[in-house]
């Protein structure tokens, strides 16, 4: 494909970096990334890999606006209450680059329709807010091997990383780092803990360079270490983690061989 007048402007402060160019841009045009969630992290990660030109861009999610939303979910205005979010989001993308074509998945995420919905995507972003559907997004792009970007955040904190178990070596899965979700008394939501609006600008900001990275084969991949940010303290902290041998996803010894 070539690039239009239009496109060699809109996106020319990209092909004026040495490493992305007009081919890495061509290269974004034709990517295919799914969002799971258009709330808090889905909103500013759709907006700038709108902007960054990503030409595909699945968005799932069977949530509408909620007044209590626009705290933080940037995709979505006053207007858009009670619309469903991927329609919302789907209507802010036309606004920012024709060049993206929204394909929205108004329904929730399950082991029923997992392996078909990811399919069809070179690269999965976790954006959820609940550890059943971790589990499950970091359970199929192990099998389906889809890299995978995930990002979390509450109150004050939110943490970040990238995974690539299906490749082996040292790249560990979710699962390697939380075996298994906390109890339910002690996870608690953004409704029950609160969440600092501006923080899921930060986090999806962080997800979406990280997305483009992996898109593009720049830099140092976050596979394999944990980026962790406290805002209250603008410390930021990257720990490096290790595949665990007994994880019963990638280890050894699995115990889970198939989506279920």
């Amino acid at each position: 494909m070539n690039l239009t007048d239009d496109q060699l402007d809109r996106y020319a402060r990209h092909i004026i970096l040495r490493e992305v160019g007009g081919i890495g841009q061509k290269k974004l045009l034709q990517s295919k990334v799914l969002i799971i969630g258009a709330g808090g992290l889905g909103s500013p990660l759709v907006l700038y890999l709108a902007a960054a030109g990503v030409g595909t861009i699945g968005i799932i999610d069977d949530d509408r606006v909620d007044l209590s939303n626009l705290q933080r979910q940037i995709a979505h205005g006053t207007e858009d209450i009670g619309v469903l979010k991927v329609e919302s989001a789907e209507q802010s993308v036309a606004r920012i680059n024709p060049d993206v074509k929204i394909i929205p998945h108004a329904e929730r995420l399950t082991s029923a329709n997992v392996k078909e919905i990811f399919s069809g995507y070179d690269l999965v972003a976790d954006g959820s807010d609940n550890f059943e559907t971790r589990f499950l997004i970091n359970d199929a792009c192990f099998f389906l091997k889809k890299p995978l970007v995930s990002a979390a955040m509450l109150q004050f904190e939110g943490q970040l990383s990238t995974y690539k178990a299906y490749l082996g070596g040292n790249n560990p899965c979710y699962r390697c780092i939380f075996p298994s979700p906390p109890p339910p008394d002690v996870a608690q939501t953004c409704g029950e803990a609160g969440i600092l609006g501006a923080l899921a600008g930060a986090m999806g900001s962080l997800q979406a360079v990280e997305i483009i990275k992996e898109l593009l084969d720049l830099g140092e991949s976050m596979s394999g270490k944990l980026l962790i940010y406290d805002a209250l303290y603008a410390d930021f902290r990257k720990v490096k983690v290790r595949p665990d041998p007994e994880c019963k996803l990638c280890g050894k010894h699995r115990e889970i061989t198939a989506l279920s």
